[in-house]
């Protein structure tokens, strides 16, 4: 191989890792991109629970806490946490029962939303997060619910990705579920059991989205390969089950926006099949200075309009976080 081929061939490699345009084309620059900041990977014990979790940027910097949601772990992060740990202290933590959190059998542990929350809430103190924003997807939204009515004083902004507190955002993707919260039978049980195959798993990733090539496979292998170990099936049964605690409380949770209006940001995958627009659309009922963004994508809207998505978070937080005070 020629010098000039090979000098061509390493440009374009580096254009490939660091997103160069000047190093594939050839040309020079004067200026060099910053690195984003490195992600690491840790655990943290806390009631008997190892927590896994994903850390990137200062630990004076304002925080960011990311809740993730069914079937996922704080894996469908790996991009948004890049876009935001160069100002802010990025922390995502896998739920018990999902990802890579550790939940020994002697823990006893009774999977509801109320003790994932109690975990989580835990997990903060641990990690030493005093205040901290919330960005909350899916389950992760009546975790993140419970921590603000809980300590609001904690909160110092929301951010909900198809995250829902409305009846009206719930479509008729619930009904099985539903039906197994009225009648509590073995064949309801096992109707759920649909929900947990890779097939469905893989759909709700890519029904709504406009292009599902997009869709890294990475993301639903990885939460099959996760949800197949033995005994999670039950625990996600146990969830959908207790799912309906959190409907209850929907009305807790609109009277902690009406009453502390903490600075809100809904940006919805308007093709999600599970959480309607009206959902969305709903917060600014309680906050009236929510702001509301759609995006033509489904329930996984990161996966597909990631770029678009984390730009406007981070104009979010960048208006309503101060970057100097330490939230810790």
């Amino acid at each position: 191989m020629s010098l000039s081929r090979f000098a061509a061939g390493a440009l374009v490699a580096m254009a490939a890792v660091t997103g160069d345009a000047a190093a594939a084309s050839g040309t020079s620059s004067t200026t060099t991109p910053a690195r984003p900041p490195a992600v690491s990977t840790h655990t943290l014990e806390v009631q008997g629970i190892k927590v896994f979790y994903r850390e990137a940027g200062n630990p004076q910097a304002p925080a960011v806490l990311l809740l993730h949601g069914f079937a996922t772990s704080s894996f469908m992060y790996r991009n948004l946490i890049p876009l935001l740990a160069d100002r802010y202290h990025v922390i995502a933590p896998d739920l018990p029962g999902f990802g890579f959190t550790e939940v020994p059998e002697s823990a006893h542990y009774h999977y509801s939303f109320d003790n994932l929350a109690g975990t989580i809430d835990a997990f903060t103190v641990a990690a030493g997060l005093k205040r901290y924003a919330i960005q909350v997807f899916d389950y992760g939204a009546p975790v993140g619910w419970r921590l603000a009515v809980a300590h609001p004083e904690r909160i110092t902004a929301i951010v909900t990705q198809n995250g829902n507190a409305y009846e009206e955002g719930l479509s008729s993707g619930w009904n099985p579920i539903q039906k197994y919260w009225q009648e509590q039978t073995p064949a309801n049980r096992a109707a759920l059991r649909d929900f947990l195959a890779p097939d469905s798993i893989k759909w709700q990733y890519t029904h709504g989205a406009p292009d599902p090539s997009k869709v890294a496979p990475e993301t639903y292998t990885l939460d099959s390969a996760l949800l197949a170990r033995p005994g999670n099936d039950e625990i996600q049964l146990d969830l959908f089950l207790d799912y309906a605690s959190n409907v209850k409380r929907y009305p807790e949770f609109q009277a902690y926006f009406r009453k502390y209006h903490p600075p809100l940001l809904a940006v919805w995958g308007k093709n999600d099949p599970f959480f309607l627009p009206p959902g969305a659309e709903a917060f600014k009922r309680d906050i009236p200075k929510a702001e509301v963004h759609f995006y033509d994508a489904g329930h996984f809207a990161m996966e597909t309009s990631g770029p678009e998505i984390g730009a406007e978070i981070r104009r979010f937080l960048d208006r309503n976080l101060k970057e100097s005070a330490s939230q810790k």
